[in-house]
Order: C-alpha cells, then structure tokens, then sequence
C-alpha cells in the first residue's frame, strides 16, 4: 500500500517519511524473492518496491536539476516478512528515480517489464568479465546488472545530465551503453552499488567469437589463460591477426559509423577515455548445426512452478524479451531489433552469414590526474606509440581502427 502523499509530493520528498513504514510490504510476494544471495534478494525486492512507488508519481512534464542529485531510500529492521528469503534488516538506495524512469522510456522500457525481467526470477551470475564484483545478467538475458565502485556512482553523478541530454538529442539512437538504474544495496553494513543497462550481446542468439577493441594493437593481444577459456574475450591484436572482418551493407556501415561519430565526440567533450567498442559475433550457419541439438535441449530443460520453460530457452511471456516470443518462434540468426538494439545483419552476399553485436563500454574512465602521470610514464618508457593519450588522441586513433574492421 502506498503513502497517502505518493500522488501530490516530488518522490525524493518522501525520504524520512518512509524509514520505519511497514505497510509496504505486505504487498510483496514470497515467490519473487528466489535468490541464494541476500544482496540479490534485497535488489529484487528493491526493484519491486521502487517501481510500484514509482507507478504512483505522476511522470513530471521536464526533469529538474534537483532530479540528477535525488535518491529515495528505505531501510528495514526486524521485519517478520518473507524471513525465509530476505535478511531480517537491509537498506535499498535508488539514485535519480526519475531520470533514470526518462532513460528507460526513452529505450523502449517499459517499467513493468523492466520489474519483470529483474524481479521475477534471480539474475544470474556471470563466470567470465575482468570486473572484479559482480556482474549478473537477468533471466531473459535482456540487462545486465554490474557491481560498481563508490567512485564510479559518483563519476555516474558527474555525467548523468549530460547523458541524459546526448540521449534526448540522438534519440535514444546510440552506442553507448543504455543506463537504466543504479542502486546501492546494504547487508549486514556492506553496501554493494550496482549498475543496471540493456545488455548488448543477443538475449537468445548465441555469440560465437568476441572482441573488445580499443583501437592499439600494443598490449592488445588476449592471454594464454583467456584464450583457453570456452568463450574468450579476444583484443586488438587477436582481430588483425585473426584477419577478423565484419561484413556489413555499405549504409548500414555509415549508420554505425555516424552513431560512433557522434557518441565518441560526446565523450571527448567529457574528458572520457579508454572506452572499448564491443564486437559479439552470431554465426547463423553454425547456430542452424546446432538448431537440432538446442531444442532437443530445451525439451528437456526444467520448467519452473509457473509452466514456463527457463533460460537458456527464454520463451517466457513476461518481462522486456516475453513480448516477441509470443508472435512466432524465431531460427537461427533472426532477432528482433527492438530488444537487440545493438545487432545488425551481415550483408547479402558476405562470405559468412553472421549478425554482429556492437556497442562502447567502459565509458566512466574521465581524463583526470591520474592518468595524466599514466600518461607522462608511459610517454617516457615506450615513446611514440603508447596506451595512455590525452581524449582527444584516444578517440581519433579509436574511430580510424574501428572504421578499418569492415570489409
């Protein structure tokens, strides 16, 4: 049940008056906390609780400088609900409510699919990925959930507004990656901050081969111990060597290059560098092999206690991938691209028929004092070609390597 003054008061307005409030929770429901780890119970609680506030608080007609500074957040203590799946006390902080409900409409997101998609069952943790937290993928597959620094919260901070405007004026168009909530979650004192975007691999197309580029083969080759890994993250040095092409049309060519054009000067004006650009790689004949042995798996996958077939079939109707799913069963290759915004068709007649998955990532790393000295050291030890340059350096070398991958 919500607070009588939800309707009528700006959402941060309503931090002290929910600190000790427990009507709340008699709306939850046992079954969606499913969660072995406490922190992702309480994020999936969170997430719950957050958006049914948020269905409760008019949409404002323009976000306010106030709305990039705002949080909301509750603590519970003792509470005698759902003891079997929540800690006995735990704290849930989400920043900027309402700009980052602007962002998620802006991609296409609805909330309630949104709650869905992290809410309805536990997210599920990645093996492989250089973060040193965690870093979860939801059931569907559709968002990723990273674990995030202190640091990086407030760098999140820092850019937010200009973000949000980059996304307003590109239309949600982008490269970059889609940032749709960002919460800290407490247990037992230790508080985890966590990053939630759109992934931007396929939900349901296999990636057979990855790269992350960042634009200098120097120190850009994968290790030994990556390479021998079932699916390794290969780099600049593994593309050429590997003679590594994407094979795209020539307009499609110019679409992404003008989105990388567009999102890279935008970084630059933020002093951001050592952003990567992403390359998933889908091969349809490869997935057609093995269409026989997927569904012969998927028939023998387990169903939860809804009737529904869990991942890796995702077929589920609910959440941001249930929609599609409900029209017709798509094969091998085929993708819809209003939840795979980052995939684009190999062009007819390319020597392989692949879909390709590409976005920036590691885009928080401002140019600051730091990595001036990084600078200057490296300078000094290796000369003319080095990793560390100035944004301006970074992004001419990144956008001249990225506009040679093409065929």
């Amino acid at each position: 049940m919500a607070s009588p003054s939800a309707s009528s008061v700006p959402l941060g307005a309503l931090k002290p008056k929910r600190k000790t409030k427990k009507k709340h929770f008699v709306q939850q429901k046992v079954e969606v906390f499913r969660a072995s780890d406490p922190a992702l119970s309480v994020l999936m609680w969170g997430v719950t609780h957050s958006i049914n506030d948020l269905g409760q608080v008019p949409v404002p007609v323009m976000l306010l400088p106030d709305d990039f500074k705002a949080s909301t957040k509750i603590k519970v203590i003792n509470h005698l609900f759902n003891k079997e799946n929540l800690p006995g006390q735990f704290k849930f902080k989400e920043y900027c409510p309402q700009v980052f409900r602007n962002l998620r409409e802006r991609f296409g997101i609805e909330d309630q699919d949104y709650q869905a998609t992290l809410a309805r069952s536990s997210p599920l943790k990645e093996e492989e990925g250089n973060s040193a937290g965690l870093l979860l993928t939801s059931y569907d597959h559709t968002l990723v959930v990273k674990e995030i620094s202190s640091e990086e919260v407030e760098e999140m901070h820092n850019v937010l507004s200009e973000y949000h405007q980059h996304i307003v004026t590109c239309h949600g168009s982008t490269l970059l990656p889609q940032f749709l909530a960002m919460y800290r979650v407490t247990v037992e004192s230790e508080d985890t901050y966590l990053l939630v975007m759109r992934n931007m691999y396929s939900h349901r197309l296999h990636i057979h081969r990855k790269y992350n580029l960042k634009g200098s083969v120097l120190s850009r080759e994968a290790s030994f111990k990556e390479k021998v890994k079932e699916l390794p993250t290969y780099k600049d040095a593994d593309f050429r060597n590997n003679m590594q092409k994407v094979y795209v049309s020539e307009e499609e060519k110019e679409k992404m290059m003008e989105k990388l054009n567009r999102d890279v000067e935008f970084l630059v004006c933020l002093r951001i560098m050592d952003y990567s650009l992403l390359l998933g790689i889908h091969d349809v004949e490869r997935a057609e092999r093995d269409e026989e042995d997927v569904e012969s798996s998927c028939e023998e996958d387990e169903e939860d206690e809804d009737g529904l077939v869990v991942a890796p079939c995702y077929n589920s109707p609910r959440g941001i991938a249930g929609y599609m799913n409900s029209f017709k069963p798509m094969g091998p290759g085929e993708f819809d691209p209003y939840v795979d915004v980052y995939a684009i068709q190999s062009a007819v007649g390319a020597p392989r028929r692949e879909v390709y998955f590409m976005g920036l990532t590691d885009v928080l790393t401002q140019y600051d004092t730091k990595k001036k000295a990084a600078h200057a050291a490296r300078a000094v030890k290796q000369g003319a070609e080095i990793s560390t340059v100035h944004p301006e350096q970074y992004a001419k070398r990144f956008k001249d390597f990225i506009s040679k991958i093409f065929a």
